[in-house]
């Protein structure tokens, strides 16, 4: 007999209600005849009526697990993982009095703001009935979370760790209502084992004695212990792909079981070396609890423990917390796609459609109707929105080369992730700009065509669930939404794929004009996946409104596409205003855009506009000497010869070339990548003589030229800025570094239209958007969430 059995008896047996294989079961239907005050999301009510899958996700992590900002950007970026695995996220809470399952973004925010909303509660069983009739708001709990997610028949939920016994249980009692729930709901909770605080052993033993299934998911059968992935015990069952997982899910479905199911992922193993670290700290909070009395005060203990646990560790515990519950995110939404699928080969349902109607476009609708009363916003945002699926192969076992089969499938990770130049740059914009001020959460909109097809829908729920509006979106029934299918090898080369991006190089300029003209903003970005003739349309109509223009190239090939548009724009482009007030390209698109002004058929240097404005600047002898200075300096702020020199900017043409193209773009911002940034602009007619660069000399050791012509009605400034140094250990991603220092300068210059006026102002617009490029290198995500808090820095 185990201990539990022995020391517990009566009071720990399970009922013989909760054991039994079939009894009756309350329903969201029985609940809502009741008039329960429960509101199902229309996405999450949508997806569970077609029988697509859904993960549920709790919220005591938010209100009670984790500080202010950290639980709401772990909130999202733990749906935004669900969604990625191809499922639809449903995290539960309660806000004033009223059960949510799927909650909108502002209702998330609103449980994630705990120092505003600091009465929010912790919700288990005990706790529901009394929080709801008292109208409170609450975070749920496992076991609230799984009563909630039965109920409205979701089979799969995901969280952090589970809730067990307690150590010194067989004295206090203290077993977490965690255990017993799963006794009573037929739901996968997938977790990375138990909370380490605890006493595992006893907590498997309980589990034994309820009934309850524990799997290990991965390659052994080890029990994680939460921030380590071996605990030194086992589980009794272990599967390693989702299809099995799902396969116990629906088996103890058809013998009506009532019990659910407990699988346990090990955290990421990059995690696993710091977990010995954690643990020693958990045993020191431990043995405090149990010395200052928290230990025996019930649910305030855990909350406690993981508080000190980071205060111990410095923040290590909530960089491991996040991690672990990211991962099982992932592995909770593979499991739900694979049960979905086996329910449905075993219970065939009709097809719908992509574009039904009534079907799966209703969500899209339905949050396109929100988005109605939205003031104008002051950042437009131009280009594409793609879902980019990524196909990456498995290592050959044994092997320290490449899995190069050809002709045939092989095992691997498939991710399925929004995209997009043009989308990205927006939620960058948008993150930062929320970041320094609520009011401006609806300042940016994402002008792109999307069709009315899957891929269409989750584009939108992403772009809806990072906050940014979605009422500009251009929706197109007859349309493919964009679409990069990309097939890399077990070292993340690129072995081929396909790009289906017709829907943005189709597009329709007088419906992107449509949408300028309800928001008339202030700045317009464009980056180069559309047309010639529809990026001539928006320049125009850019000069023509006085919007500010700013261009992202995109690529070498695609950089000069928007040379139509300067063309047709010299005729009426004033010296004091270029065709195009900023672009941002990197040093190869610079060239390629400096060779194709100088020698295509548009002849764009030969145009008398493009002399107007050379002979107005009037540089000299002197900024020659002065760029030749400047290229000696070495590239970071410190001497050193291994820091490399800034010579590329002679020796490369760099300079001479943004020279000459500053009379079509009068802001170039060029990217030199592990050599930091520069920035060649030019002040014009009065706003030239009004400027404060007018009262600023050349600094070669500030790294910066200035030029002013001798009228005085010219101003030319060079300056180069440093790059932030990252180990090369700490690179993520690199696809979306661009695309977030973009939207960070869009941003600054949405709240500071003059930033470039002033050399205050444009110092700490290109460090916030250097920051910015960091994160997301260092980040996963092609946007990094961190930029949500970057006001903060």
């Amino acid at each position: 007999m185990s201990f539990l059995q022995r020391r517990a008896g009566p009071l720990l047996r399970p009922t013989t209600a909760s054991l039994r294989c079939a009894r009756p079961s309350s329903s969201l239907a029985a609940a809502l005849k009741e008039h329960a005050p429960i509101d199902v999301h229309p996405e999450v009510q949508d997806a569970l009526a077609h029988g697509r899958p859904v993960v549920a996700l709790e919220t005591t992590i938010v209100t009670h697990g984790m500080p202010y900002p950290a639980n709401l950007e772990t909130a999202r970026s733990v749906e935004s993982n669900v969604r990625k695995a191809g499922a639809v996220p449903a995290t539960i809470g309660l806000i004033e009095g009223r059960v949510k399952i799927g909650l909108e973004p502002s209702e998330l925010e609103r449980l994630a703001d705990i120092h505003t909303n600091n009465n929010v509660v912790k919700l288990s069983r005990r706790d529901l009935g009394a929080a709801v009739a008292l109208k409170r708001d609450g975070g749920t709990t496992c076991s609230t979370t799984l009563i909630l997610a039965a109920l409205a028949g979701i089979k799969v939920f995901s969280t952090g760790g589970l809730g067990g016994v307690h150590r010194g249980a067989e004295s206090t009692m203290d077993i977490s209502a965690d255990l017993h729930e799963l006794t009573r709901c037929p739901v996968g909770l997938v977790s990375a084992g138990v909370k380490s605080i605890l006493d595992i052993g006893r907590t498997l033993e309980y589990l034994e004695t309820l009934g309850v299934p524990v799997i290990s998911y991965g390659p052994t059968d080890d029990f994680p212990a939460f921030y380590s992935r071996r605990s030194g015990f086992k589980s009794p069952w272990r599967v390693d792909d989702p299809s099995s997982a799902a396969r116990i899910l629906h088996t103890q479905k058809q013998f009506g079981m009532s019990n659910g199911a407990l699988f346990t992922v090990p955290i990421p193993e990059s995690y696993d070396e710091v977990g010995q670290e954690l643990q020693r700290a958990v045993e020191q909070a431990v043995a405090e609890s149990e010395a200052n009395g928290i230990s025996r005060r019930g649910k305030e203990a855990t909350p406690w423990l993981l508080k000190r646990v980071g205060e111990l560790t410095a923040g290590k515990s909530l960089a491991s917390n996040i991690a672990l519950i990211e991962n099982t995110a992932t592995v909770g939404g593979q499991i739900a796609v694979a049960y979905s699928l086996l329910a449905k080969e075993r219970h065939p349902s009709p097809s719908y459609p992509h574009a039904a109607p009534g079907g799966a476009t209703q969500p899209a609708k339905t949050e396109n109707r929100e988005d109605v009363d939205l003031p104008p916003a002051k950042l437009v945002v131009v280009g594409s929105a793609a879902v980019d699926i990524t196909a990456r192969a498995d290592p050959i076992p044994g092997s320290s080369g490449t899995n190069k089969s050809v002709h045939s499938t092989a095992p691997g990770v498939v991710s399925l992730t929004a995209g997009g130049v043009g989308r990205n740059v927006a939620e960058a914009a948008h993150r930062i700009l929320t970041s320094h001020s609520k009011d401006l959460s609806s300042a940016t909109a994402l002008v792109s065509p999307i069709g009315e097809d899957a891929f269409g829908h989750l584009l939108v729920a992403e772009t809806k669930q990072i906050g940014l509006r979605t009422d500009s979106l251009i929706r197109l029934p007859k349309a493919r939404t964009a679409v990069c299918n990309m097939v890399m090898d077990s070292v993340g080369g690129l072995t081929g794929g396909v790009a289906d991006m017709d829907v943005i190089r189709t597009l329709d300029a007088s419906k992107v004009i449509t949408e300028l003209d309800k928001h008339h903003p202030a700045i317009m970005a464009l980056d180069a996946n559309m047309s010639h003739e529809t990026l001539k349309s928006l320049i125009l109509y850019a000069s023509k409104h006085n919007v500010f223009s700013f261009f992202e190239p995109t690529s070498v090939p695609k950089s000069t596409t928007i040379f139509p548009a300067v063309a047709a724009a010299l005729n009426t482009a004033s010296i004091s205003r270029g065709p195009v007030t900023f672009a941002t390209p990197n040093v190869l698109e610079l060239a390629h855009m400096y060779q194709e002004a100088c020698a295509s058929p548009l002849e764009l240097t030969a145009h008398k506009y493009w002399w107007q404005v050379v002979d107005e600047m009037a540089l000299g002898t002197d900024f020659r000497m002065q760029l030749d200075q400047l290229a000696r300096r070495s590239t970071f702020e410190g001497d050193g010869a291994s820091a490399g020199s800034l010579s590329f900017l002679v020796d490369n043409g760099i300079a001479q070339m943004a020279i000459n193209l500053l009379p079509f773009f009068q802001h170039l911002i060029i990217k030199c990548g592990e050599r930091g940034l520069v920035t060649a602009f030019r002040v014009s007619g009065e706003q030239a003589e009004a400027s404060s660069w007018a009262t600023q000399n050349s600094n070669i050791a500030a790294r910066q030229i200035i030029a002013r012509s001798p009228s005085g009605r010219s101003v030319v400034v060079l300056k180069h800025f440093s790059p932030i140094q990252v180990a090369e250990d700490k690179i993520v991603n690199v696809t979306g570094a661009g695309d977030s220092l973009v939207g960070s300068m869009l941003a600054t210059l949405t709240r500071t239209p003059a930033a470039f006026e002033q050399p205050e102002t444009l110092d700490q617009l290109v460090a916030q958007a250097q920051l910015a490029a960091v994160y997301t290198l260092q980040s996963e995500y092609a946007v990094s969430p961190r930029l949500s808090a970057l006001a903060d820095l």
